[in-house]
């Protein structure tokens, strides 16, 4: 059986680097341009963005714990005098950044919660 020219001696050698640079050039214009991701990339970003909606939804709900506390007014003054990197610490003993059903308070809740509330005027 004899094959065609192109896939004989030099034709040969031209088809595999065509192939081979079509190959490389389709993933690098699919990766960096055509939106392609790799799983792990992907569950990162879904990572990324339930954390994210997880915080939009109970950082208000903290603010809103901590601002109907009877006495939230002097509360905030004492929180806006603790150092910034101790707020969060205030936020999570006083029990804002603890939501139904869980035990412990929430960490990164509780920071984002007393970064809203020492925004407040």
């Amino acid at each position: 059986m004899q094959f065609p020219s192109m896939l004989q001696g030099e034709s040969l050698n031209r088809l595999i680097q065509g192939a081979l640079f079509g190959f490389l050039a389709t993933c690098v214009i699919g990766f960096n341009w055509g939106g392609w991701t790799l799983g792990s990339t992907a569950e990162k970003m879904a990572d990324q963005a339930s954390s994210a909606a997880v915080m939009k939804a109970l950082v208000p709900i903290c603010v809103a714990k901590f601002e109907s506390a009877t006495t939230a007014a002097a509360t905030l003054v004492e929180l806006k005098a603790i150092d910034s990197w101790k707020q969060d610490d205030f936020v999570e003993k006083g029990g804002w950044a603890t939501f139904p059903g869980v035990e412990e308070p929430n960490r990164s809740v509780a920071g984002a919660c007393a970064k809203a509330l020492s925004a407040q005027k």
